[in-house]
C-alpha cells in the first residue's frame, strides 16, 4: 500500500495563512510598526513566500498592514489623532448597525448571537483572551450582517480592520474588560427586545469606551511614569 498524498487546495492554504498572520498582528505577536520578515515568517507559519506574500497584501487591503516601496511591509502604526478620527467614525457604524439589527434581526440570528455571547462569557471566566477577543469580533460582525445593508457592511468591515489590535488590548486591563462583558450583556438584551434606540446607546457607549481605553493606553506607552529616585 501507499501512503495517500493529501494536498491542499491553494485557496484554503492561502486562507490559512491570512488568518494566522491576521492573529498576530492583532494579538502583538507582530508590534505596530514593525517590519514583516519574510523570512521568519514562511518558517515560523511553514510555508513559501508565494503564499506568505498574497497574505501580505490582503492584510494590506485590510488596513493591517502598509506596503512600504523598496522597503517590505511593516504592521500598522496609527498616530492618537489617526485612533481618534477612526474611532470616530467606527461609533457611528456600530450604533447603526446595533439600531439597524434591532428592527431586522431574525430569530435564528438572535439565537446564534446568543450562543456566541454564552461562549465569550466561558472564555471569560478562563481569562482566555484570545478565544473571547474570537468571540466578541464575531458577535460585532454578526450584528451588522443582521443589519441588512450591504454598503454599511463594505465600510464598517474597511473601518474596523484598522482598529482590530487596538481593540483586543484593550481588554487586557481587568476592570475595564469586565465593563466591555457587561455592555454585551446590554446588548444581548437590547436585541432581544428589538429595542433599536437602547441597542444605539449602548454600542456608542461600548466604542466610546473602547477609545478611551486605547487612548490612555498609548499615552502610557508614550510617556511612562519616571522612575523615582531614592533621596540621599
Amino acid at each position: 500500500m501507499t501512503a495517500e498524498i493529501l494536498v491542499i487546495p491553494h485557496s484554503a492554504l492561502h486562507e490559512q495563512v491570512v488568518q494566522r498572520l491576521r492573529q498576530m498582528l492583532v494579538e502583538g505577536q507582530i508590534a505596530p510598526g514593525a517590519k514583516l520578515n519574510e523570512r521568519a515568517l514562511s518558517e515560523e507559519l511553514r510555508v513559501s513566500r508565494t503564499p506568505l506574500r498574497e497574505a501580505i497584501k490582503m492584510l494590506a487591503a485590510e488596513g493591517l498592514v502598509e506596503l512600504l516601496p523598496n522597503r517590505g511591509a511593516i504592521a500598522v502604526e496609527l498616530s492618537e489623532a489617526d485612533i481618534l478620527n477612526t474611532f470616530e467614525v467606527m461609533a457611528g457604524l456600530e450604533a447603526q448597525s446595533g439600531e439597524l439589527a434591532a428592527q431586522r434581526i431574525t430569530d435564528a440570528e438572535l439565537a446564534e448571537i446568543k450562543a456566541m455571547h454564552y461562549e465569550m462569557m466561558a472564555a471569560y471566566t478562563r481569562r482566555d483572551l484570545s478565544n473571547y477577543y474570537r468571540l466578541n469580533a464575531a458577535i460585532h460582525r454578526a450584528i451588522n450582517v443582521a443589519a441588512r445593508n450591504p454598503v454599511l457592511t463594505d465600510i464598517y468591515k474597511q473601518v474596523n480592520a484598522r482598529l482590530q489590535a487596538l481593540r483586543f488590548r484593550s481588554n487586557q486591563d481587568g476592570e475595564k474588560w469586565k465593563r466591555a462583558m457587561q455592555e454585551h450583556e446590554q446588548m444581548v438584551e437590547a436585541l432581544s427586545a428589538h429595542d433599536p434606540v437602547a441597542m444605539r446607546a449602548v454600542l456608542a457607549d461600548h466604542l466610546g469606551h473602547k477609545r478611551d481605553v486605547v487612548i490612555e493606553q498609548l499615552r502610557a506607552v508614550s510617556s511612562p511614569a519616571p522612575v523615582s529616585t531614592p533621596s540621599p
